[in-house]
């Protein structure tokens, strides 16, 4: 045998499927879908029409936190749902409770944890890790090595070079306080984060701003300024014909 597919999982027209795949029941593949080797499908999980899945992925997966975690998953969670046209790298793992619009792409070995609601012309690259709760609309793009902290914000049409990191805690897990100052960044529409920059708790990024590579965010960016350093301060305006074209 050499794919495990429960009776009770539906598959479209012309799927095809890769050597040692698994797919669990109430799981629904839709057409023209195909699934590389060793492909792992969860149950419920739905895969949109047309979408590629590379070797090693596993999809759907449901979370299970330490006992000792913070931030515990609920027992309900949705099932991962992926949109039509979407690619999935290899070994990626996408967890149970989020969702891709369509024609995203998630890197190889990406991983996404659940209750994420990623858009629509996403490009997820390759060793990004978005934890729990984090939002990232249609066209915004996300460069290798970006980690976003548990609910982090993107809108659409931003980047985020590689290796960016945001942070959710400023206590670390020492104090009780956190627990009602804790959260992510907001990075609002258009905004540019350049490579290696961090960015602190609860910042917010404005609209079309751009954060000069290497920078600490301390505190809130203005929308269509340019910021650098550590701290990051204002050094000069975006200029306007580095604006979205509909803006």
């Amino acid at each position: 045998m050499t794919a495990a597919i429960d009776p009770g999982a539906t598959l479209g027209p012309n799927v095809r499927l890769g050597q040692f795949v698994v797919i669990e029941a109430g799981a629904v593949i839709g057409a023209e879908v195909e699934l590389g080797h060793h492909v792992v499908v969860h149950r419920d999980t739905v895969i949109g029409e047309g979408t590629w899945v590379a070797d090693g992925a596993v999809l759907g997966r449901p979370p299970r936190p330490a006992a000792t975690s913070s931030v515990q998953a609920p027992p309900d969670l949705a099932p991962l749902r992926i949109g039509a046209g979407c690619i999935v790298g290899a070994a990626a793992v996408i967890y149970a409770g989020t969702t891709l619009g369509q024609r995203t792409l998630v890197g190889d070995h990406a991983f996404i944890r659940d209750r994420c609601r990623i858009g629509s012309y996403v490009i997820i690259g390759s060793h990004v890790t978005l934890e729990n709760d984090v939002s990232v609309a249609d066209y915004s793009k996300l460069q290798t090595g970006v980690y976003l902290c548990a609910w982090c914000t993107v809108e659409d049409h931003c980047f985020l070079g590689p290796c960016v990191v945001t942070t959710n805690d400023n206590t670390m897990g020492r104090t009780e306080r956190r627990l009602k100052e804790r959260g992510g960044c907001t990075v609002r529409r258009g905004a540019r984060i350049g490579a290696n920059v961090t960015l602190l708790p609860n910042v917010e990024v404005g609209a079309e701003a751009f954060v000069a590579a290497a920078s600490v965010v301390t505190r809130n960016v203005a929308p269509a300024t340019v910021v650098m350093g550590a701290p990051a301060r204002r050094v000069r305006d975006v200029p306007r014909e580095e604006f979205l074209n509909d803006t």
